[in-house]
């Protein structure tokens, strides 16, 4: 009972009616306007449903609900996932209840199907649907009942989502939560603790994976035209340029980049300039995701984001959609990862993170920048989306592009501020910048005397320290420490350790190794150093600082000299002082013995720990040579995988072929079979000729009137006895000439009568091939017809 109305431009629409595209149109909706435009893609190219269910994304976001009915092709697959990603439902007709099943299996086969239905039971499904397509309001606090829901999927799964906006998961909690007819949160983690299965859906839901190739055009070209050239400028021929896009999702972003890569790959050999060795690491919390990225599979209606040059170049098409070439495929390694806390890859000349931070807490992503600049080289680019900014992190990147959010990485001043750890790299920065800002401060007044004084008593009475993570690695230091640290031979570190004088390190390396194991400071602690002048007493003090949770331990090592305190009251009686005098002699002697065999024990002890950490050094080097050997096993085993799926793929074809192919000789045999029982059948001679008059195929009845036997076939006609007083040749040229039709009567040599019948030879195409001369025995009918005129 709806009216169904053609679409008309700038027309808003009503509840209850039903709208059919015009002819040669394309359609979007604007604020629940109609937007009817010319295509500007040839027929055949064209994806209709996929842009107007992007534009319904847009438009109604969470409100939005895209049907799939049966159809061929793959249109609507990819809106489909813009309408997800905007937190919309899908729906999606059962394919074996379809006529057509190429458009719902290809949205089920990518995973954008919220429910897969028989016509029939969708109204009762989307009459459901209103209660998850409210409007979520955020609540002011977090619930009990959604902090459950947090847990629970965190035990599942592994992943902790209290770091995501609660408005983006408490809508899509919401949206689980009305398709079951569900109001409460408590309730809904009760039914998630009785349904397991539901929370892997949930989980789902909440991996929001919307992307496309080339997304932001503009953007891309930026990147091709600007910011690419620049990071190789300069470079030596092979180069390894690396670059890492977290959240890749299925990969449409990370094979954008790799073509245009391959692409400026081209124009450097066209100009005879240097080579890169590209390398692409792309990244997701989605196994499954990261699945459809590996396979590089993707739908027809991709034609929309992808010029025709580059699906030439890019992508093999089949019958399915496009496949991803091997020249592309080899440039890129997808892996399963979590950015938050899993470590980054580094070295980077180009990271892309795009559309990720936006679903992020303000807290995650000041944590995520600092990642983001450690893992960039000096200069590197990050590319953000439009929605996304490094404002509270502006020390770290200079804007190449605001617009589409280019930055590029400033070289921080220190080695410790690079290595900075995530998890408190923002405190690092902070301690980098201390005597900075303390020099600052001289020049400016005082805030206050309390401060003026703790900067005077720390500069002139605090020990020399530095603090250190966990690893040692050196993170800031205080004061002087020349006397008992110097820069390690061999490949430049920070690591106090490594770092420590003669007969420093032992003892630091062990109170180190104490404090990070049980936890309590070690005070106080006396070693012996020895320096050029000889042996010098000192006291260690090595603390754990407070520290946030969730963020990486830090220690603080104070190096105090040790001090030998004036013996004090009374006098001293000379006879006690000879006394004194002598036993010290004695003692100075065994210390002496002592300190020589405790340093060739020290130096025993340091060549064996040299030698322990050249092992270790080429441990390190085999396992990143196993590293890279697996990495290469397992690219060689993708590899393979593919050319499997490949030669099943054209085995398939090749059945399927065959199949057909049989068949068809099966019709041509049947047919010919009919043929053959027809024309035996009639009592009529028919002789088949071409247009040169050669004999094609002849009935038997047509010997009684030509002398023709079986190797007459492909003979002139003009060439065979006739038994007829006639010659037709004349009449068979004459119809093929002028394609009118004859009929006389002729008398053959014995007395008996034919009608001949001469018309042109016509295909199922209305082609003429010949004529057709048929040769009826009327011989009774002249014998009565003269008899009665008798």
């Amino acid at each position: 009972a709806l009216p169904v109305v053609e679409a008309r431009d700038q027309r808003k629409v009503a509840p209850n009616s039903v709208y059919v595209i015009p002819p040669n149109r394309d359609m979007a909706i604007f604020h629940g306007v109609l937007q009817l435009s010319v295509p500007e893609q040839p027929r055949g190219q064209r994806m209709p449903i996929d842009a107007f269910f992007r534009s319904l994304a847009e438009d109604q976001g969470e409100r939005a609900i895209g049907i799939i009915l049966s159809g061929t092709g793959t249109d609507g697959t990819l809106g489909l996932r813009a309408i997800l990603g905007a937190g919309g439902v899908s729906l999606v007709q059962d394919p074996v209840s379809a006529k057509y099943d190429g458009m719902p299996n290809s949205a089920i086969n990518a995973g954008y199907a919220t429910h897969v239905l028989p016509v029939e039971k969708m109204p009762e499904k989307l009459l459901g649907m209103r209660a998850a397509n409210r409007v979520y309001q955020p609540p002011q606090v977090v619930t009990g009942g959604l902090n459950r829901i947090l847990m629970q999927l965190r035990t599942l799964t592994g992943h902790d989502f209290t770091q995501y906006k609660k408005s983006t998961i408490g809508r899509r909690i919401e949206r689980r939560m009305g398709l079951h007819k569900i109001d409460d949160e408590a309730a809904y983690a009760r039914y998630l603790r009785e349904n397991p299965a539901e929370i892997q859906l949930l989980f789902k839901e909440l991996l929001i994976n919307v992307t496309g190739f080339f997304r932001d055009p503009t953007a891309f070209t930026v990147l091709k035209q600007t910011i690419l050239p620049a990071l190789v400028a300069g470079q030596e021929s092979g180069y390894n340029f690396r670059v890492w896009i977290p959240g890749c999702a299925t990969g449409e972003e990370a094979y954008s980049i790799a073509m245009l890569l391959l692409e400026l790959q081209d124009e450097l050999r066209a100009r005879h300039e240097q080579e890169l060795n590209i390398q692409i690491y792309a990244t997701d919390l989605d196994d499954e995701a990261v699945d459809v990225a590996r396979s590089g599979r993707y739908p027809l209606n991709i034609a929309q984001d992808v010029t025709p040059e580059r699906l030439a170049r890019f992508f093999i098409k089949s019958e399915a959609g496009y496949k991803v070439k091997k020249e592309l495929r080899d440039l890129l390694v997808f892996a399963v990862q979590n950015v938050i806390k899993d470590p980054p890859f580094t070295r980077l000349d180009l990271l892309s993170c795009r559309n990720l931070m936006i679903y992020l807490e303000t807290e995650m992503q000041d944590r995520l920048i600092p990642n983001f600049h450690y893992a960039l080289k000096p200069n590197g680019v990050l590319f953000l989306s439009t929605s996304e900014s490094i404002t509270n992190q502006p020390h770290l990147f200079v804007a190449l592009d605001r617009k589409w959010k280019f930055y590029r990485a400033i070289q921080v001043g220190t080695a410790a501020a690079r290595a900075a750890p995530r998890a408190w790299s923002s405190f690092t920065h902070a301690a980098n910048r201390g005597e900075a800002a303390g020099e600052k401060q001289k020049s400016t007044p005082p805030g206050s005397l309390a401060a003026v004084s703790a900067q005077a008593l720390l500069q002139h009475y605090s020990p020399v320290s530095v603090t250190t993570d966990s690893r040692g690695n050196i993170q800031y230091v205080h004061g002087d420490t020349g006397a008992y640290l110097r820069p390690a031979p061999g490949l430049a570190t920070n690591n106090v350790v490594e770092m420590a004088r003669e007969g420093l390190q032992l003892e630091l390396r062990r109170v180190f190794q104490q404090v990070n194991k049980e936890g309590r400071a070690v005070i106080g602690h006396p070693v012996t150093m020895k320096t050029a002048s000889g042996h010098v007493a000192l006291n260690l003090d090595v603390r754990l600082l407070p520290r946030a949770v969730d963020t990486e331990p830090l220690l603080l090592i104070s190096f105090h000299p040790a001090v030998t305190a004036d013996a004090e009251g009374g006098k001293k009686t000379a006879g006690a002082r000879r006394g004194r005098a002598a036993n010290a002699a004695a003692e100075t002697l065994r210390i002496a013995e002592l300190e020589s065999e405790l340093a060739h024990s020290r130096e025993n002890l340091q060549i064996t720990i040299e030698e322990q950490q050249a092992s270790n050094e080429e441990l390190k080097s085999t396992n990143e040579e196993l590293q890279s050997t697996n990495e290469e096993l397992q690219s060689s085993n993708e590899e393979l995988e593919t050319s499997k799926e490949e030669l099943q793929s054209l085995n398939e074809e090749t059945i399927t072929v065959n199949a057909e192919l049989n068949a068809k000789i099966e019709q041509l045999t049947s047919i010919r079979n009919d043929m053959k029982n027809l024309l035996d059948s009639i009592n009529t001679g028919t002789i088949f000729l071409d247009h040169d008059l050669l004999i094609r195929r002849y009935t038997p009845p047509a010997v009684n009137a030509f002398r023709l036997i079986a190797t007459d076939v492909g003979r002139p006609l003009g060439d065979i006895t006739s038994h007829l007083d006639v010659d037709l040749t004349a009449d068979l040229q004459a119809v093929l000439d002028s394609l009118i039709p004859v009929e006389r009567e002729v008398r053959s040599g014995e007395g008996g009568w034919y009608l001949a019948r001469i018309q042109p030879y016509r295909t199922l195409d209305n082609v003429i091939e010949g004529v057709v001369l048929t040769l009826t025995d009327v011989s009774k009918l002249k014998r009565i017809s003269e008899a009665a005129q008798a």
